[in-house]
C-alpha cells in the first residue's frame, strides 16, 4: 500500500469516527481517491439547516497537491461559483476564479451592494437546493400542473436577489420578465446601487 493510499484511508477513517462534526465521506464507486463529502450548513448563517454535498478528487501528488473540490449542491456565496460549484479558496487552489467570471462576479457584487438582500437570496437558494427549512415567504405559484414540481415553484426574482417591485416596474413596460431579471442582475440593481442606475440606462439595455 503506497503512502498516498495509507494517508487517504486514515483520513477517511478519521472522518467516519468524528461524530461531532456531522461530516460524512463516501466513496464514489470503489476508489478511495474519488469521494463525496456531506455536511450541514453552519448555524447562524443563511445556509443553516441545509445539507451540502462536495465532490472530492484526490490527485496523484497528494498531499503535496490539494484535493480538487467542488460543490455538488448549488450555493449562493461569493467564493463558490454558482455555475460550476468551484471553490475559491487559496488552500485548495493557487488563485480565485477570474473576476470576469459572470457568475462569481455577480454574487460578489450583490454581497457588496446589500448584505441583507444577499442573505435573503442565499437563504432562498439554501431552501431550494439544500433542503433548508423554509424561512422566506413561500413564492406564489400558478395553479397549472407544472407547479407541482419543486423546481417549478422557484421564484426566479428571489433566485436573482432582486426586488419584485423593481422587476415589475419594467415588466409593466412590456419587457419579458426573464430579460428584465437578466438585465437588472447584470447591472447589479440592488441596494444603494439602485439610486446610481437611471431608468433610461435599464431601458437601453432591455432594448438591445
Amino acid at each position: 500500500m503506497d503512502a498516498r493510499l495509507r494517508r487517504v484511508n486514515k483520513e477517511i477513517a478519521d472522518c467516519k469516527a468524528d461524530k461531532d462534526s456531522f461530516i460524512t465521506v463516501d466513496l464514489v464507486g470503489d476508489s478511495p481517491f474519488h469521494l463525496v463529502g456531506s455536511f450541514p450548513g453552519p448555524e447562524d448563517t443563511p445556509y443553516a439547516g441545509g445539507q451540502y454535498n462536495v465532490d472530492i478528487v484526490i490527485p496523484d501528488a497528494y498531499p503535496f497537491q490539494p484535493p480538487k473540490m467542488k460543490f455538488i449542491t448549488k450555493v449562493y456565496h461569493p467564493n463558490i461559483s454558482s455555475a460550476s460549484g468551484a471553490i475559491c479558496l487559496d488552500i485548495l487552489k493557487d488563485a480565485c476564479p477570474e473576476p470576469s467570471d459572470p457568475q462569481d462576479a455577480e454574487v460578489a457584487k450583490h454581497y457588496m451592494a446589500s448584505h441583507t438582500s444577499f442573505d435573503e437570496t442565499a437563504r432562498y437558494w439554501a431552501e431550494i437546493y439544500a433542503g433548508a427549512p423554509r424561512k422566506t415567504p413561500k413564492p406564489s405559484t400558478s395553479s397549472d400542473s407544472s407547479a407541482k414540481s419543486p423546481l417549478a415553484k422557484r421564484d426566479e426574482i428571489a433566485m436573482a436577489g432582486l426586488e419584485r417591485a423593481h422587476v415589475e416596474q419594467f415588466c409593466d413596460l412590456g419587457f419579458p420578465q426573464a430579460k428584465v431579471i437578466d438585465v437588472l442582475r447584470r447591472l447589479n440593481y440592488r441596494g444603494a446601487n439602485v439610486a446610481n442606475i437611471g431608468d433610461d440606462r435599464i431601458v437601453e439595455e432591455l432594448l438591445k
